[in-house]
């Protein structure tokens, strides 16, 4: 069975689509050795060394089709790769869709907006990112204060996708973004990185990009950041304001790396925080 789980919010059809998964090792987290990372993973009951899992989210309103990123296209291995496909079981041809928002422009969130040959997966999409991850990408000098590899993985290959998108690409600051979706930038991991906030029928949906990408590791120790942040400091800051504020607007959650399909809240707890996923409900499926 394909990994896809459809939500329905109010008017809104949400469904979660996965591009697979990856296995990382301990030392892309910072601030905690990895013995302790794995003794958290471990009394959580999960995987050693931690699996990553990479989700993606599209929207049904008013006629409308929209998707909130695209995955790591044939970039990152074979265990990714997969949200096309998807779509495609989910009954969404890429075609059908007319906006692409990202919550940002690493790999695994916007490799998957071109094919190897340099074409639009989604041609009649107009891609919406947030005008900082735009400019910091398109930044030479910080592309030559950057690594060799962060030189390619990350500032060409942005700019290869967004050069495919030139014309249809929309920046954005603050406000509605999408029918019922209004962005929240939440900058630290990198700077124009943006959560949205999904609202129809009473109901909201906070889907946090790369609020966490170890979930067990990361409500435990919000403290916890990652090699990949761009500003570990502001990105640990941010990630507790976020918690903070699903915790206090009792946000319903959707994360691109929180274990598929990923909709589940956030309680205070034991001087951290804990997840408590959604049971399924048969009423709400769309």
């Amino acid at each position: 069975m394909p990994p896809i789980y459809q939500r329905r919010l109010g008017e809104i059809i949400v469904t979660a689509l996965s591009d697979g998964y990856l296995d990382v090792p301990y030392d892309v987290m910072l601030d905690i050795s990895a013995h302790d990372a794995e003794q958290i993973l471990t009394g959580e009951f999960q995987l050693s060394p931690p699996r990553v899992a990479v989700n993606a989210f599209a929207l049904r309103t008013a006629g409308r089709v929209g998707l909130i990123e695209t995955g790591s296209g044939t970039s990152m291995g074979p265990t990714l790769g997969r949200l096309p496909r998807n779509l495609v079981a989910a009954g969404i041809h890429p075609g059908e869709i007319d906006t692409i928002l990202l919550t940002h422009m690493h790999p695994d969130h916007s490799n998957g907006l071109s094919d190897d040959a340099g074409q639009a997966v989604y041609p009649n999409a107009e891609l919406v990112v947030h005008e900082d991850d735009v400019a910091h990408w398109l930044d030479d000098g910080r592309m030559a204060q950057a690594t060799e590899r962060q030189k390619i993985r990350y500032f060409k290959a942005a700019r290869q996708h967004l050069a495919v998108y030139q014309g249809p690409l929309r920046t954005f600051r603050t406000g509605e973004v999408f029918p019922g979706v209004t962005c929240v930038p939440i900058p630290g991991h990198t700077p124009g990185h943006t959560a949205y906030v999904v609202t129809s029928g009473g109901e909201s949906l906070l889907l946090w990009g790369d609020t966490v990408h170890i979930p067990e590791v990361q409500f435990a120790r919000p403290d916890v950041t990652m090699v990949f942040d761009s500003d570990p400091a502001a990105a640990a800051i941010m990630r507790r304001r976020v918690f903070d504020m699903a915790c206090t607007e009792r946000f319903l959650i959707g994360g691109t790396h929180l274990h598929f399909p990923g909709f589940a809240h956030l309680a205070r707890w034991s001087g951290g925080y804990r997840l408590v996923p959604e049971p399924w409900m048969l009423e709400m499926q769309g």
